[in-house]
C-alpha cells in the first residue's frame, strides 16, 4: 500500500514533487493489485486519464483475471513551483513501466505489454488545502 509522505501535505515545490511520486506508486499499486482507492483518492474528479486508468484496471481484474507486473519507475520529478491557476502547479516527471502481463480467470496469458524507454509526463495538480490531486496526468509526446 503506497504511503504519502509527510512533505507530499505540504504546498511547496516539495512537496508537490513527492506528490507526483506519490501519485505513480498509487497508478503502480492499482496495476499489481487490482485496488484503485489509493488512486482515486489522489485524482481529482476532472483527470480523464486517471479515470481511464481505472477503468482499465478494474475491468482487467474482473471475473477473475489479473496483471502481473506493470510496476511504475519514477526516473525524475521537476517543477518550477508556479501558480498557473489559483493554487494548481505543473510538475514533469520521467516515468517508465515495467512489462505488464494478463492473464485469464483460468491462468493463460492473454498478452502482454514490453516495458518501453522512459517517458516525459506532465502531471497538473491542485493543492486545496487539505492535500494535493491530480487534475492532469499526460503523456508529453505521444
Amino acid at each position: 500500500m503506497p504511503v504519502l509522505p509527510e512533505v507530499a501535505k505540504t504546498e511547496t515545490k516539495e512537496g508537490l514533487e513527492a506528490f507526483v511520486s506519490y501519485w505513480y506508486s498509487t497508478l503502480s499499486y492499482a496495476y499489481e493489485t487490482g485496488d484503485t482507492k489509493p488512486l482515486e483518492s489522489a485524482s481529482g474528479p476532472s483527470c480523464g486519464s486517471c479515470a481511464k486508468v481505472r477503468t482499465e484496471v478494474t475491468e482487467w481484474h474482473s471475473d477473475g483475471r489479473w496483471m502481473a507486473g506493470g510496476k511504475m519507475h519514477v526516473e525524475g520529478v521537476h517543477s518550477d513551483f508556479i501558480e498557473t491557476a489559483p493554487a494548481e502547479y505543473q510538475a514533469v516527471v520521467q516515468v517508465y513501466q515495467d512489462t505488464t502481463d494478463y492473464y485469464l480467470a483460468d491462468a493463460t496469458p492473454k498478452g502482454s505489454v514490453p516495458r518501453q524507454p522512459a517517458i516525459g509526463d506532465i502531471v497538473i495538480a491542485v493543492f486545496d488545502g487539505s492535500g494535493w490531486k491530480a487534475n492532469t496526468v499526460e503523456h508529453l509526446v505521444k
